[in-house]
């Protein structure tokens, strides 16, 4: 039988392969390894062994287990077979764009850039190589920098295939040369590359995947704007509660998932009155939660913590702007006015104490959850005639519950 260490994406190409040919796989995989990724292997019938705090103490355990086994250990990143195959993808995309410029790779252990560096610098030497690591293991970046391959100390990261403490000796011997830029992304620009990829491109792609897009998005290659460049994702091997961790992270960073404060009456529909404004302006509140210990004004009031998502940063400062001035006690815990914030973990919060520091959207999208309807085309025979012009008004973005209610009914029978 064969035996490999990996944090997923190779172990399951061994363990799919080992199954179609009827060979015994094990594969060893750090205790950070995605439970999809360690799943996937023991459905292809590998046998699987938790070991180790990285892919480099998975390694170790794995060669130890070599002369009491018997069996062979397949290097997934330095084998010199490895990265030949690997360069194939610098065949194929010389051959599907053959004006590249620039071609941005993540790297972990260093075999992928190695191969396709050496594939498409003999074709064509003109064409840029970049590699990408994240910032919690950039241990191809330092093992430029000393000249050899050296441990480096690596964190868990989104990009888990890419957190190889000690690059491959023949991948850096390889690849070292031919290599024209390295850059380090943190976290923060991952998960905003894997939403990127998801909304616009409508691709799952992993953490690993993604570096390159990340990379793009945080500004770190300037010199390639204008260019034709090749982005390769290579890796959609994620956890679907890894996913929905990036997404919000996105999202945060976008200005569109916000957090805020707000104390209210403890009386019969003061929370309501609270949820009908936030509704009003097409906002949904994703999480809800009221406090009345920590509350220090009188004790008819009651503190209401509320996670919403918005469209966008304009329509979050729109949000806050109602909010202050309907209600005295409004505190932002949570607010990010450019993905660099959220990256440096600059909080807005103290930004949103005046509220004419504030310039809200200037439109008429914001008026109910269906906000993008035209009021005007709704049937007047489905409107009360009770309900007066004043309660239509569009420019102060107030709207009475119960045009609120028959809206919805339009809304719900049109679609």
């Amino acid at each position: 039988g064969v035996i490999t260490a990996s944090a997923g994406n190779h172990a399951q190409a061994l363990a799919y392969h080992g199954g179609l040919l009827n060979i015994p796989v094990t594969v060893v995989m750090p205790i950070v390894a995605p439970i999809m990724k360690v799943e996937n292997c023991k459905k292809y019938g590998a046998n699987v062994i938790i070991q180790g705090g990285d892919i480099g103490e998975s390694r170790l355990h794995a060669l130890k287990l070599v002369p009491k086994t018997g069996m062979m250990y397949i290097n997934g990143y330095d084998h010199p077979n490895i990265l030949a195959g690997q360069g194939t993808m610098g065949l194929e995309i010389l051959d599907q764009v053959p004006d590249v410029d620039a071609i941005v790779v993540p790297v972990g252990g260093g075999g992928l850039i190695a191969g396709l560096a050496l594939a498409v610098k003999t074709m064509k030497p003109d064409v840029c190589i970049i590699g990408v690591e994240p910032e919690l293991c950039p241990s191809f970046t330092t093992a430029m920098k000393y000249g050899k391959a050296v441990h480096t100390p690596t964190f868990p990261s989104l990009a888990d295939g890419l957190t190889i403490p000690t690059v491959g000796v023949n991948a850096l011997a390889t690849g070292g040369p031919l290599i024209d830029k390295m850059v380090t992304v943190s976290e923060a620009w991952i998960s905003i590359a894997i939403l990127r990829l998801i909304e616009l491109e409508k691709a799952v792609v992993e953490g690993a995947g993604a570096t390159g897009v990340a990379a793009i998005l945080a500004g770190l290659l300037p010199e390639l704007k204008g260019k034709k460049v090749v982005l390769p994702l290579c890796g959609g091997n994620i956890d679907t509660t890894l996913l929905g961790r990036c997404m919000d992270r996105g999202l945060a960073a976008d200005g569109r998932l916000i957090n805020f404060n707000v104390v209210v009456s403890d009386r019969p529909g003061g929370i309501a009155e609270l949820t009908r404004t936030i509704s009003n302006l097409g906002v949904s509140i994703k999480d809800i939660v009221h406090e009345r210990a920590w509350v220090r004004t009188n004790t008819f009031a009651v503190g209401v913590r509320i996670l919403a998502e918005t469209r966008n940063r304009t329509h979050s400062k729109e949000l806050f702007k109602l909010l202050r001035n309907s209600y005295d006690d409004v505190q932002i815990l949570g607010f990010y006015d450019s993905p660099e914030d959220y990256v440096a973990g600059n909080l807005q919060s103290s930004k949103f104490e005046s509220v004419e520091e504030e310039h809200p959207y200037e439109g008429n999208v914001n008026i109910q959850y269906n906000h993008d309807s035209n009021l005007a085309d709704i049937q007047a025979g489905e409107v009360d005639s009770e309900i007066s012009q004043e309660d239509l008004s569009i420019g102060n973005l107030q709207i009475s519950t119960k045009l609120a209610e028959k809206t919805s009914k339009v809304s719900s029978r049109l679609s």
